[in-house]
């Protein structure tokens, strides 16, 4: 850039910075979107089947109603408390960064730390729900956990697509937490 004017890199600098901070705004209100999407889905899950239990070889077989709810599983539950806490901060960090614009280091250092641990909260309840899923469907002959996703298969499908959401959001954050990174080292160099 040698040979422009300072009045031009000064105009580039300022472009550059406003472009990052719509970025990081678009950003925000995906991790909000996403998240927001990700406790809904698994929230709204139920499904209720008749599952044929029998009693003794004499007798026919009795069919019971059972129902597959989130909140029967406290990872399930996890799972969506991490992605309420993480939608809420989205949105209070949206609203800060519209606010704040970048003006204050001490906010922009505290947001990004905050986005940090939005990842390693998000990460923890889709590993939760994921190990939940796996057991769901493949089952555990060591403990004689059975597989029941073949029976509750409505709610097994909506369970992993709000894991693959949350996970997207997830990523959004980890972004969130990068890009920061990079333009303090841009700054270094």
């Amino acid at each position: 850039m040698e040979g422009q004017s300072p009045i031009m890199l000064k105009e580039i600098e300022v472009t550059k910075s406003s472009l990052e901070g719509k970025f990081n705004l678009f950003l925000r209100i995906c991790a909000l979107v996403l998240t927001l999407v990700a406790a809904a889905v698994i929230a709204a899950d139920k499904q209720t089947t008749v599952v044929p239990i029998k009693l003794t070889d004499s007798l026919p077989p009795l069919n019971v109603p059972v129902t597959a709810k989130w909140h029967y599983l406290s990872a399930y539950v996890y799972f969506v408390v991490a992605n309420v806490i993480a939608c809420t901060y989205a949105t209070l960090s949206f609203i800060i960064a519209l606010a704040n614009g970048h003006k204050s280091k001490l906010l922009v250092t505290l947001v990004t730390l905050l986005d940090a641990i939005m990842v390693a909260l998000l990460f923890s309840g889709n590993g939760a729900a994921l190990a939940i899923g796996v057991l769901a469907k493949k089952g555990n002959s060591h403990v004689q956990w059975n597989k029941v996703c073949h029976v509750f298969d409505k709610f097994c499908n909506q369970v992993a697509a709000s894991c693959l959401i949350s996970l997207l959001g997830s990523l959004v954050f980890i972004l969130l937490v990068v890009l920061p990174a990079l333009r303090l080292h841009r700054r270094r160099t």
